[in-house]
């Protein structure tokens, strides 16, 4: 008998359909989504070349009257879909297929499809579509709903939708399964368009579609849609049904709105575990602003006798984690052991967050230890704890103990990882890991890109971060805070402003984290109209200033020198931390308002607010940069003896600075000796800078010995030490001391200073002539240095440390770079204008001298930021008083 192949009706011989199984086996690999068809005519072709002979065996026959042989094909089905290992799919279901006794029909494709989905294999679906369109099922709606559905769980959207387009005729379940595809593969506003396009036809929507359609009314969060859909759902009377009723429940939620969420659960006339658990994770998912109502409704919910269920608990947990409950944590964590949900994945990997987010790292271990079946979310969620609360080296040992499993990382595992790389600036580790990115394809992921950038930025390779930056196909916000900010952390930040204003330039909205970075880079430039500029754009815009954007503007102004500003946004702040108190103290002491900084801190007191650790570094420095000895000591004891705050190095230090400047050097140095701590290089370094200052050599020998033993690299130790020597004109001792640099390769730091003019920072070095005005610059010099002269001034030669005559130390002073900048915007700025700059190291004593003197002639008020503290001259006075 010959084989032949009609729609409905016709007769195929299993040896015929065992032929379309095997040549569709070996054809899978080329199968693409828009190629089905094709290849179903291809296969039909093949047909043709299978033997004519009479087959031996039964006949398929392709009708509906066949329902009664049809449960062996899909109890095979089922097999396969529960199977883990072993043989494919597909493979199992050809074994079905072929036992000739059994019937396919319009019931047995649905049963493959399904299991197909199931599992998501592709590959296979594709095989059984290519088989529906031979056989003609391919029209039936059942068949087509099916296959849908197997295209939406594969994340084959567009294929689902040919499907749907090419079904002649469609019902509402047909709808409702692509409206189900475009939801679960996160194509919301196609999932809407759609919607509506189903109203247009005339085709009126049931309780599924209603459910199905509401997480894309959620996931777009406009309220005012979702008010308007759920309008609809009262008018078709669908409030009662308790699918959709969870369903608004959830969408309301998840736009953020839980006043409108709640109204709607608190109405539902019936609730069951779903209903509970929607509402539960909605106020979980707000952290701590609705936190505590999550943990009140479980109780309720068990009042009610609603047994909770896995997901469930899983948003009470996160609750707990947000609202560092750590005492209801683990009641609902024994809750879960007697209930036997600890053997539940996910709720085991919710209790492995919540104790690394308490910081109980060792419970968490302890509950991943217990987890026999882990997955990769638990790997993930435990790399996570360790790596956010600074256990970097755990963070890395347990994902190479991952590398021996079967388990293979995935982006959330590598996105956990790579801050663990950037905190112990391990590069070789984050390159080995970008390999690993490049080799599985993760490099497209926007997600992993970033934590890329922020782990190169860290570990000091901003060029590679920059360039991972660039190849970015659609950089978001993230990605640009995290390259902004990487600058910042590298120094660069006049590149970070740069960067800031491109972005605002292409059209990407800033947040308040691009905010922060922007300001601090132009409080470590000093770069302060475009700190205004910044705090005009805050003022203009929607953002809602929290505490933390407050004192990053008070500290912009305080080191932009410009302290009546950094007061006004202070006292202008509607609530403040300990950290605005500190900020502010800490601007006072750098611009030398030292007895404004004491009142501040009496002021602080009477509020109420506790002053930390970190006040008190402030305050003591503010009395060493304004010379108040009486009130450091009065404030290092009012630290241990009203506050109970044990003393640390920082605060030894700016004692041993406090009576350092004060010229009190033995009482220093014995106070040194009476500490119980240990001493750092930043006591000893404190110590050497006062003996610079005073030109004690016998001491400041002492204090270099021990700072060359603590920070052998650090090249600042040997130019203060040669520098006492030069001032001593020791000038064999000096040259020693280089040559036991040049031994070291250590080189000095050249002193650079800059200045912003029109919104951009120049630079200048000692000598400089690579600007483009380097000619005006030394004209603007040569007239000031005649009337300054003749104002009064006299070069102080000794702060040239080299053995030169002095005539050549004189044109020596003369190119400081301090020097240079104040020429520049002498020249560049109008009359009146204040002049400020920023160096990197300490102003030189002679320019110190030299900058009074030409605030007179230039009549400018002129602000000097150097490595220490603020100076600003104005009228031949400076604010240090002459004391820094």
């Amino acid at each position: 008998m010959g084989k032949r192949i009609v729609h409905q009706g016709s007769v195929v011989s299993g040896s015929t359909l065992k032929s379309i199984m095997n040549y569709a086996n070996v054809r899978a690999a080329s199968f693409s989504c828009s190629s089905v068809e094709a290849e179903a005519t291809i296969i039909r072709n093949n047909l043709a070349n299978v033997g004519q002979g009479k087959e031996e065996g039964k006949v398929l026959s392709w009708n509906a009257n066949s329902l009664h042989s049809n449960p062996m094909i899909m109890r095979d089905a089922r097999e396969a879909q529960c199977e883990t290992e072993g043989v494919r799919v597909y493979e199992r279901m050809c074994k079905a297929a072929q036992r000739l006794g059994s019937h396919l029909d319009a019931y047995s494709f649905p049963a493959l499809l399904k299991t197909c989905a199931t599992r998501t294999a592709l590959e296979e679906g594709k095989q059984i579509h290519a088989s529906t369109i031979i056989t003609g099922f391919h029209s039936c709606r059942v068949v087509a709903n099916c296959l849908i559905h197997l295209y939406a769980k594969c994340g084959v959207v567009h294929s689902a939708r040919q499907v749907f387009d090419k079904l002649l005729q469609r019902n509402l379940v047909s709808f409702n399964s692509m409206i189900a595809c475009y939801n679960q593969n996160d194509h919301w506003e196609e999932a809407l368009a759609f919607y509506a396009q189903m109203e247009l036809a005339g085709i009126k929507s049931d309780s599924v579609t209603l459910a199905s359609i509401l997480p894309a009314y959620a996931r777009l969060a406009n309220l005012q849609q979702c008010k308007e859909i759920h309008g609809y759902i009262i008018r078709r009377e669908f409030e009662s049904d308790l699918f959709v009723s969870s369903a608004v429940v959830d969408m309301y939620s998840k736009c953020g709105s839980m006043e409108n969420a709640r109204k709607v659960f608190d109405k539902m006339p019936q609730r069951n575990a779903v209903s509970w658990n929607v509402m539960i994770a909605g106020y979980a998912h707000t952290e701590k602003v609705y936190g505590a109502e999550s943990l009140y409704l479980f109780a309720q919910m068990q009042l009610e006798n609603i047994k909770p269920g896995s997901f469930t608990l899983v948003g009470v947990l996160s609750s707990c984690a947000h609202l560092a409950a750590i005492k209801h944590g683990k009641e609902i964590h024994a809750y879960i052991v007697r209930n036997g949900f600890n053997s539940v994945i996910f709720v085991a990997n919710a209790l492995i967050e919540m104790y690394a987010k308490f910081g109980r790292i060792g419970e968490a271990q302890r509950v991943f230890d217990g987890v026999l079946d882990r997955d990769i979310v638990t790997w993930s969620t435990m790399i996570s704890g360790y790596a956010q609360k600074g256990y970097s080296y755990e963070a890395l040992k347990l994902l190479k103990q991952l590398a021996f499993t079967d388990i293979k990382p995935n982006p959330i595992t590598i996105v956990s990882i790579l801050p663990a790389c950037a905190n112990l600036a391990a590069l070789q580790q984050g390159m080995q890991i970008h390999a690993y990115i490049i080799r599985n394809g993760f490099e497209l992921n926007i997600t992993v890109g970033n934590a890329l950038i922020d782990m190169y930025a860290k570990c000091k390779n901003i060029e590679i971060a920059r360039h991972l930056f660039n190849k970015m196909p659609q950089a978001n916000v993230v990605s640009w805070n995290a390259m902004i900010a990487g600058y910042c952390q590298n120094g660069n930040n006049d590149e970070a402003l740069k960067l800031f204003h491109h972005m605002q330039a292409a059209g990407m909205e800033p947040n308040l984290l691009t905010i922060a970075s922007a300001i601090s880079a132009c409080a470590h430039l000093g770069a302060l109209q475009q700190g205004k500029e910044i705090h005009d754009y805050l003022t203009r815009s929607k953002f809602e200033l929290d505490v933390f954007a407050w004192n990053a503007l008070i500290d912009m102004y305080a080191k932009c020198g410009s302290i009546d500003m950094a007061y006004h946004v202070f006292d202008r702040m509607p609530k403040r931390d300990v950290v605005s108190w500190t900020v502010m103290i800490d601007g006072y002491g750098m611009n030398g308002h030292g007895k404004d900084a004491i009142t501040l801190f009496s002021q602080m007191q009477v509020a109420g607010m506790n002053p930390d650790y970190v006040t008190f570094v402030a305050l003591l420095s503010a009395c060493s940069h304004a010379g108040l000895v009486n009130e450091g000591w009065q404030c290092f004891n009012c630290m241990r003896q009203d506050y109970c705050i044990t003393p640390g190095l920082d605060h030894y230090a700016c004692m041993v600075d406090l009576l350092g400047r004060a010229g009190q050097l033995d009482d220093a140095y014995a106070f040194i000796k009476t500490m119980p701590l240990k001493s750092d290089a930043g006591v000893w370094g404190a110590l050497l800078s006062a003996c610079r200052i005073y030109c004690n050599v016998e001491l400041g020998e002492l204090a270099a010995k021990q700072l060359f033993e603590l920070e052998p690299e650090n090249a600042g130790y040997y130019v203060l030490l040669s520098n006492i020597y030069a001032t001593a004109s020791r000038w064999d001792d000096v040259g020693k001391v280089r040559t036991m640099m040049e031994e070291r390769r250590l080189k000095k730091k050249p002193g650079c200073t800059w200045i912003e003019v029109d919104n951009k920072v120049h630079k200048f070095y000692v000598g400089d002539r690579s600007h483009p005005q380097a000619e005006k610059i030394y004209a603007m010099l040569e007239i000031l240095a005649i009337q300054i002269e003749v104002a009064g001034y006299v070069p102080d030669t000794s702060f040239v440390l080299h053995d030169v005559y002095e005539e050549d130390k004189e044109y020596l002073l003369c190119g400081h770079s301090e020097r240079l900048a104040i020429a520049f915007g002498l020249i560049n700025t109008c009359i009146g204008t204040t002049i400020r700059i920023a160096k990197n190291l300490r102003v030189c004593g002679d320019c110190h001298i030299a900058t009074k003197f030409i605030s007179v002639v230039a009549e400018r008020e002129i602000v000097v930021r150097d490595a220490n503290r603020f100076h600003h001259f104005k009228d031949g006075v400076c604010s240090c008083g002459d004391y820094w």
